[in-house]
């Protein structure tokens, strides 16, 4: 079996520029880095629009060139009221041409049918850049289960969409193995990575603050990791770790590294015990 590559994804290095996230993870080990040059206007989150500041885009290229890295995905397309998802071809485009291979969105509106209506589109908008769209749930988003995502995926029938699994989210929403065998083999690309604590929080706020900035190296949380991956085929895990203490301890890169330290000594204590026929 090959050996698992893992990818640096946008949060666990918040607020860092692509090319200098790209140099980062390279330095690091990483195979792959995950970007985020879609702005979503959060407060203070600086835009990284690849496809609109050329001067950002020219430097993500060189860096990608001169590290051998892939870029993964790109994120968050997010499916939301106001929101028309052709606002995301420009950077669709941008990922086309810099070789990445997967869109990420999750589902923030309550109206069932503008979800499907605006998630076909944002597939078929996609697919003209070859481009596959993974439909991720979140605990406090309206898509907020396994079960959802597979609902929205069924109905809208596209060969480009498929399911992204986090680790943090499956364990908060209560997921099991055998929920995870009821999915197409297919529809799983890429992951993220992460652990977290054992215990799942009541407070909503609380669940925030861990999935914002309070993660857990993988092995140091109280989630079977390797219960879950042993249950979908092999794939890139992008490793999604926020944790503000220990970034703030160790400087953004020495905390990259630390990360995909971490996976890697739990994956060969962990070793993958069964094939998972795709």
């Amino acid at each position: 079996m090959s050996q698992p590559q893992f990818s640096l994804a946008y949060l666990t290095v918040l607020n860092t520029p692509p090319p200098e996230m790209t140099y980062m993870a390279a330095r690091a080990g990483y195979d792959f880095v995950s970007l985020r040059p879609i702005y979503m206007g959060l407060p203070g989150e600086p835009n990284f629009s690849l496809a609109k500041n050329k001067a950002l885009l020219r430097d993500t290229k060189t860096a990608l060139k001169d590290t051998g890295l892939q870029l993964l995905d790109i994120e968050l397309a997010r499916i939301a009221d106001g929101i028309d998802p052709s606002q995301y071809e420009p950077e669709m485009e941008v990922a086309a041409e810099l070789g990445g291979r997967h869109v990420l969105s999750s589902i923030w509106t309550d109206n069932k049918e503008e979800a499907i209506d605006k998630f076909t589109k944002l597939c078929d908008l996609a697919a003209q850049y070859e481009l596959t769209v993974e439909l991720e749930y979140v605990p406090i988003a309206s898509v907020s289960n396994l079960a959802g995502v597979m609902d929205v995926l069924n109905t809208v029938n596209k060969a480009n969409a498929g399911l992204m699994i986090d680790i943090h989210h499956f364990h908060r929403a209560h997921g099991t193995v055998e929920d995870l065998k009821k999915v197409p083999k297919e529809w799983f690309r890429f992951l993220h990575l992460c652990d977290a604590p054992g215990i799942i929080p009541s407070d909503r706020d609380e669940m925030v603050r861990i999935v914002r900035e309070a993660r857990s190296y993988v092995g140091e949380g109280g989630i079977d990791v390797a219960s879950i991956i042993n249950s979908i085929p092999q794939v890139p895990y992008s490793i999604e770790l926020p944790n503000k203490r220990q970034s703030e301890l160790l400087g953004y890169e020495e905390f990259a590294r630390r990360c995909l330290v971490t996976a890697k000594e739990y994956f060969a204590k962990h070793p993958r015990q069964q094939k998972v026929n795709s």
